[in-house]
């Protein structure tokens, strides 16, 4: 091995072992039934906020804590064991070590274009292709709006945010123009004006989503803030 090989390699090994996942791995515990502390309340907070815990933030994992992040893994397609491991963790938003590769690649820009993707497919096939990037927009408003999770997988599994992921409409494959009409959303187009809602006049009963405020039509969808 050379010396220009051997010092990029030494380098290399330095960044590894001084990523910012290496510094989540050792502060951020293994959690399951009977755990307490710190990191029981942040996997409470964040599984709130999502919608998918309902107790209180006590920062002992319980029942409801179980519920909760069992729920939330089989939405996530994670191992469902109740264990607040790496992969979890990830999911979640927080290092907790290094996470398998499925994992790794939850939050990244393709991840993201891809689950959009799958939601616009879901969600708006056979619609105008303006549409469908209307829905991919409303998504990634929420993502920025203080009132949503912060990121597009949080928003997007949100407990009864989307009838096709409580359907599992979602996970079927995308079709081309919704993975076009991601990517399009993703660079900045945003045909619904900024809206953060949508839904078919034709098929929502919820009172609720009426009491929004329509600003747009396209195709079946009407799109309100």
């Amino acid at each position: 091995m050379g010396k220009r090989t051997m010092a990029a390699a030494v380098v290399a090994l330095l960044l590894f072992l001084s990523y910012p996942w290496r510094a989540g791995a050792e502060a951020r515990a293994t959690l399951r039934w009977g755990s307490r502390g710190s990191d029981v309340c942040l996997a409470q907070r964040r599984l709130k906020a999502w919608g998918y815990y309902r107790g209180e933030v006590d920062c002992i994992y319980g029942r409801l804590t179980y519920e909760a992040v069992t729920l939330f893994q089989r939405r996530n397609r994670l191992t469902v064991d109740g264990i607040v491991g790496p992969d979890t963790w990830a999911a979640l938003g927080y290092w907790g070590g290094p996470p398998s590769t499925a994992a790794a690649a939850a939050g990244t820009r393709e991840a993201d274009r891809d689950l959009l993707a799958r939601v616009v497919s879901a969600e708006a096939r056979g619609e105008p292709y303006e549409g469908q990037v209307a829905v991919a927009a409303v998504i990634l408003n929420r993502v920025r709006d203080s009132r949503f999770p912060n990121t597009i997988a949080g928003v997007v599994y949100q407990a009864h945010a989307f009838e096709s992921v409580t359907n599992g409409s979602v996970y079927a494959a995308p079709t081309d123009s919704a993975v076009r009409a991601a990517q399009d959303a993703l660079n900045g187009w945003d045909p619904s004006g900024g809206a953060l809602f949508f839904w078919n006049p034709a098929k929502a009963t919820s009172q609720w989503i009426w009491s929004r405020p329509i600003i747009k039509r396209i195709g079946n969808h009407v799109f309100a803030k």
